[in-house]
């Protein structure tokens, strides 16, 4: 690793900013990419549905830290609603947050691990893709095929020393959770769900960073185009 420079979109809150705050502590320059504005250190305003913000971005934190070796894909939103009455305007928002704007993310960051013959990529997909989730269609759609783009990449990008996987999360308490708690999607509490998880607790979004961790690192060089649940053992 030449450069210890990462980006983490969607840092502003929940799982990608436990993954911006564990990266750091990993010794990392870590750039965060969200929509919302903030006066937080290393934090960029972008969308990740804008290929111009994007690239502008990318160029600042090569500018500031040098190039990009790593890149975390967590930036994402959901959608409940019954298949028949969505439209495909709401269809085409969820596309292009958690598929294309995933596929923008690599593309702008890829140069620089080609060019440096070295790079993590690590895709935050969804448990749901296991399972599917009622009234969860486009969110559904979107995150399987980030799974896919994964498992393509890791193919492709393997032979010039870019390891790409994917984690998908399980009931994570985060701000998304409970607010569709709050408006009765989960089909229950979270307490409720927690009595049907093996593990008998609701997962932190520490242990998504952990896991985002250790496929960073050198000691995952062996491991690519994986998709590895972290889920307190709800999907296997």
């Amino acid at each position: 690793m030449s450069t210890k420079t990462a980006v983490v979109t969607g840092g502003g809150s929940g799982i990608g900013h436990a993954i911006v705050e564990r990266l750091v502590a990993d010794g990392f320059n870590v750039a965060s990419f969200d929509r919302t504005p903030s006066d937080e250190k290393n934090t960029y305003t972008v969308d990740v549905t804008s290929r111009e913000q994007i690239d502008a971005a990318m160029t600042e934190v090569r500018e500031t830290f040098g190039p990009v070796t790593v890149l975390v894909n967590a930036a994402g939103v959901d959608s409940f609603g019954r298949f028949v009455d969505l439209d495909f305007d709401e269809w085409q928002k969820i596309i292009n947050v958690n598929l294309h704007g995933t596929y923008h993310c690599i593309q702008a960051a890829l140069p620089d691990m080609l060019s440096g013959k070295w790079g993590r990529i690590v895709n935050i997909s969804s448990s749901s893709a296991h399972s599917g989730q009622p009234y969860m269609s486009a969110y559904v759609s979107a995150k399987s095929a980030v799974n896919g783009l994964t498992k393509s990449l890791a193919l492709e990008l393997g032979p010039v020393g870019i390891t790409v996987n994917a984690v998908p999360p399980g009931f994570v308490d985060t701000p998304l959770l409970r607010n569709a708690e709050g408006l009765k999607r989960l089909g229950g509490t979270v307490e409720e769900h927690v009595l049907k998880t093996p593990v008998r607790r609701v997962g932190r979004p520490e242990d998504i960073a952990a896991a985002c961790s250790f496929l960073i690192s050198e000691d995952a060089s062996y491991i690519t185009g994986q998709i590895l649940g972290v889920n307190g053992g709800r999907n296997t």
